[in-house]
């Protein structure tokens, strides 16, 4: 890529369990780099020294968030994007209209993907995933989905450039993701 270009920059969202893994995987096959905003919240609970459970990985995004200012972690995502020479990159985990400002401020040409799921649809696919900050009763995973929610990543689904519903296969979802990754990529 010149100097004077800007990457192609996507972000993609989603509640947990919406399907957000899977597309990061799908797109790191077709060979663009994925930063996930989500191991930097990781990344710092293990500098704390603070064991990954949902509430305490929920209670570090917002203390980060309250330190650093509401787009902090798309600040440190940033920082790692300019280090890299490519033409399209992935960000996986966009959270808050303040980070969605962040990176179109730095990049002009960013675009937003929501991934859409049924609270049920996720709530199953986050007790099969058993990830250790995964939610293990219906509770814990309201929960989260209402501190996700106060963080302001509805506002970022509401907002996206583009919605991709995950409610079936992945096959499906391989399909319906390269075809809006193409469309964003032909759009820009």
């Amino acid at each position: 890529m010149s100097s004077d270009r800007k990457p192609l920059v996507i972000g993609v969202t989603g509640m947990p369990g919406a399907g957000k893994d899977t597309v990061r995987d799908i797109v790191r096959e077709y060979g663009y780099p994925v930063i996930v905003m989500g191991d930097e919240v990781r990344a710092e609970a293990t500098r704390r020294g603070v064991k990954m459970t949902s509430e305490n990985l929920g209670k570090i995004m917002l203390q980060i968030r309250a330190e650093e200012g509401p787009d902090a972690i798309a600040k440190r995502c940033i920082r790692k994007i300019r280090g890299l020479d490519v033409n399209v990159i992935v960000i996986d985990g966009l959270r808050s209209p303040h980070e969605v400002e962040s990176f179109r401020r730095e990049f002009p040409n960013f675009r937003v993907i929501a991934i859409h799921a049924s609270p049920r649809t996720r709530f199953k696919r986050l007790l099969k995933r058993g990830r250790s900050d995964d939610p293990k009763d219906w509770e814990t995973f309201c929960a989260r989905d209402r501190r996700e929610l106060s963080v302001g990543i509805g506002e970022v689904i509401a907002m996206a450039d583009y919605m991709i519903i995950n409610e079936g296969s992945i096959e499906r979802l391989r399909r319906e993701v390269k075809r809006v990754v193409e469309r964003v990529i032909r759009d820009e």
